[in-house]
């Protein structure tokens, strides 16, 4: 009797996947976009089931809340009931969830992105393979999936069996340099206005980053600032609850107390990572501020252009993400990066995970 497939038509489903999981992955977005707020997300969820009908009669909302406590992701208030807040379960979920958004949609670099000043080898292997180059070491080829990739260019004919430069793979080796890295995120008020969404991307791409440093690169350093009136250290498990402040950008302050966090670390490659969509328009003097949002005051600008240089001079190179294609804005930070003989980056919102990403993978592998 032969055995075979029976094949019929397909017939979609025209309901959505409804039960826990499905329910869970939205939440994870909705509890990141009202920072942490679990009685808000939940009344988004509500407001989206009753546009598309995410959940039916064997499995509510109610049903979700109890589980989302059986599991430990939120706990109630004893004092004031139906007040939910977050647990570290779920702050470390959001990470992670912000990472597999994030790194899972980055795709393969050509060669390009990933060159490095150093000559010879590195002395520490990655999980990456890639293709052979002139210059690999015969210890970094992978023979097994090198002879399956032969197999499947050349066939499977034993007598005449061929391996080609083609075939060869090799595990990428990366050198075993420390990075200690200040994430600088702007939380003045042009982070939500015109209509767009600005810090939940930003608080995305720090919590990945934090995940990636925390799992593949255990040894390095990250420090987290957000930069307003004034500017100050936040935990990464603070990521998650981040809001936009009524405030000014004061980036000299965000700068020094950068600066400030890097000189305490010994390590070899110190930098700067600043995420903002404007310009500085504030500084601190003395007990009050000096402010000046209407175009770029004098002042203001000379003062940051001072703290680039400095930087520039103890081999912090900064490298800033405008999330914003302003041209008027763009002269500015041209200046600040010449000064500072860093980098900068002009991006969407959609492009900045990947940006901060490549841009991090790539400095640690060299001593700046």
């Amino acid at each position: 009797m032969a055995v075979g497939f029976r094949f019929r038509d397909f017939v979609p489903e025209d309901q959505p996947e409804k039960g826990f999981e499905s329910l869970f992955k939205l939440f994870m977005q909705l509890v990141t976009i009202t920072s942490g707020d679990v009685g808000e997300a939940l009344q988004w969820l509500n407001e989206l089931d009753k546009q598309y009908g995410l959940t039916d009669d064997n499995y509510g909302m109610g049903n979700f809340i109890d589980d989302l406590k059986k599991k430990g992701y939120i706990d109630e208030n004893e004092q004031e009931k139906g007040e939910f807040k977050i647990t570290p379960k779920t702050e470390q979920g959001i990470r992670k969830s912000a990472l597999e958004e994030i790194f899972g949609k980055l795709k393969k670099s050509s060669t390009g992105n990933h060159r490095t000043p150093h000559t010879g080898q590195g002395d520490e292997q990655s999980t990456d393979l890639r293709e052979f180059r002139f210059g690999d070491s015969l210890e970094q080829i992978q023979m097994s999936e090198s002879i399956r990739n032969a197999q499947l260019n050349h066939g499977m004919d034993g007598d005449d069996f061929m391996l080609t430069e083609g075939d060869l793979e090799v595990r990428e080796n990366e050198h075993k340099s420390q990075t200690s890295t200040v994430l600088m995120i702007d939380i003045s008020h042009s982070m939500i206005l015109y209509g767009e969404d600005r810090i939940t991307p930003a608080k995305k791409v720090a919590m990945a980053l934090a995940e990636l440093v925390k799992q593949k690169y255990p040894k390095d350093f990250l420090d987290v600032i957000v930069f307003g009136n004034d500017a100050w250290q936040i935990e990464v498990k603070d990521l998650p609850y981040l809001q936009v402040g009524p405030y000014h950008t004061n980036t000299v302050a965000g700068l020094e107390l950068a600066m400030d966090l890097l000189r305490k670390r010994k390590t070899p490659n110190k930098q700067i990572f600043m995420i903002t969509d404007g310009k500085p328009t504030c500084l601190k003097e003395g007990n009050g501020y000096y402010k000046n949002a209407f175009g770029l005051d004098r002042k203001v600008v000379n003062k940051t252009l001072n703290l680039a240089a400095a930087a520039r001079r103890v081999k912090i190179p900064i490298t800033t993400f405008m999330i914003t294609s302003d041209p008027y804005l763009q002269k500015f930070v041209e200046e600040f990066t010449e000064v500072n003989q860093g980098k900068a980056y002009y991006s969407g919102l959609k492009g900045l995970g990947h940006l901060v990403f490549e841009d991090y993978k790539k400095n640690r592998r060299k001593t700046l």
